[in-house]
């Protein structure tokens, strides 16, 4: 029995690995499209001028 245990040890470590590895390669283009979106929404706003009050 404890020669099972010691040889579980490895399989789990690996299946654990190929989880992490599996999420850690996943794709994430789909969450950068809408970062740039925002960030393209802010710089336009911070380049239109206000109106009304003027910095002194």
């Amino acid at each position: 029995m404890a020669a099972l245990a010691w040889l579980l040890i490895p399989l789990f470590a690996a299946v654990g690995g190929a989880i992490w590895a599996g999420w850690a390669a996943r794709n994430r283009t789909i969450g950068d499209v809408t970062e740039l979106a925002g960030y393209a929404r802010f710089r336009d706003a911070m380049e239109k001028s206000h109106s009304g009050s003027e910095a002194l």
